[in-house]
């Protein structure tokens, strides 16, 4: 077995056929005329990624930080105790959101107010980095995308796999028809939680699948599109026997491939097995594990770099988790290129997460 290492050259050419920027991913590289910083805030730190958001905005040589809003006293207090929030100007939502010049909002609320605060920063004209996911109403997040488009502004949904570099190389072979037909995906996103996170998951009946899932739907999505059917199977295991889904599968249909997708919360170490495998008539691109990103990549004819038969793929060492999330996003909102993930996209997302979730959609 071979070992192919995938370079920053291999990125810079993956990024531009995705519509990626790779300008500025890499921390401390500068350009030659670096344009003036994006005005941005964060509203929101009950959001699992919100520490790491507002990191890589106070590092990001693309943002400025105009302020940082929480509502909640006791979410507040605890922040202010954290390095990450450190010296961050505090402020009010209406004081952010009349701030001079402010361009986006990073929303990283607790799930239930995603949708809603983002709806009143649309409102304000702001872009949005939306986390994950999109609420549990699929027609309040159809709303929210709506008036996005109405007003011409970019809802960028934190997805934490879009710009990860093996997903990018897998998208790129598919596009480049070097895996063939895809006939199947499996792909598992897990990890083991204790009593009191899962208590703050309780609110959220769509379980396992619906806090982590829609990472890997939304790659699912990119590579085969909106699925014919989704049927969510579910099960509750955990010895605390409070009934909250905590071991899920969801099967997609779609008419020449199947889908699997697994979230438990009760697997030991279930971060070192997350994967993602995509199995076309040319090849397989296996993902394991997704973070950081590692691959094996087997082809039925030399394509490129990389030769026939299996061959592990390496990836160089990663910048900050949300650092190609953030540089996207500043390229997309200075008009240097569209923006990858459309609306319909985003829905189609959305409505599967939930199916599979065994959630509504009306």
């Amino acid at each position: 077995m071979s070992t192919n290492t995938f370079t920053r050259r291999h990125f810079i050419e993956t990024a531009a056929l995705a519509g990626v920027s790779a300008a500025g991913v890499v921390r401390g590289q500068e350009t030659a005329s670096q344009p003036p910083k994006i005005r941005i805030g964060q509203i929101g730190t009950g959001h699992a990624h919100a520490a790491g958001k507002i990191e890589t905005i106070r590092e990001s040589k693309d943002f400025e930080l105009v302020g940082l809003v929480e509502p909640d006293p006791e979410r507040r207090a605890r922040a202010e105790k954290s390095k990450v929030y450190a010296d961050v100007p505090w402020m009010t939502e209406e004081q952010l959101l009349n701030s001079p010049g402010l361009q986006a909002v990073a929303v990283e609320t607790t799930v239930k107010d995603l949708v809603a605060t983002g709806a009143r920063c649309l409102a304000a004209g702001q872009h949005l980095h939306l986390d994950k996911p999109g609420g549990e109403s699929l027609p309040a997040f159809k709303a929210l995308l709506d008036e996005a488009t109405r007003r011409k502004r970019t809802v960028q949904m934190g997805y934490m796999f879009r710009y990860n570099p093996a997903f990018q190389l897998c998208f790129q072979l598919l596009r480049e028809g070097a895996l063939g037909e895809v006939f199947s995906i499996d792909t598992a996103m897990s990890k083991l939680i204790g009593p009191a996170e899962r208590q703050s998951l309780l609110p959220y009946p769509g379980g396992s699948m619906f806090e982590l899932g829609g990472h890997i739907i939304d790659a699912v999505v990119t590579v085969l599109g909106r699925p014919d059917k989704v049927t969510p199977h579910r099960r509750s295991v955990s010895a605390l026997a409070d009934g909250w889904s905590d071991n899920d599968l969801a099967v997609f249909d779609y008419p020449r491939a199947t889908v699997t997708v697994r979230s438990a919360m009760v697997e030991v170490d279930g971060g070192a097995r997350r994967n993602f495998v995509v199995c076309g008539t040319k090849g397989t691109f296996d993902i394991r594990p997704l973070e950081p990103a590692a691959a094996r990549l087997a082809l039925d004819a030399p394509h490129g770099d990389f030769t026939k038969g299996y061959q592990d793929v390496t990836f160089p060492k990663s910048t900050g988790r949300y650092d190609r999330d953030f540089a996207d996003l500043a390229a997309v909102i200075r008009g240097e290129k569209p923006f990858a993930y459309t609306p319909e996209h985003d829905l189609a997302v959305e409505e599967s997460l939930l199916l599979a979730s065994g959630l509504p959609i009306d």
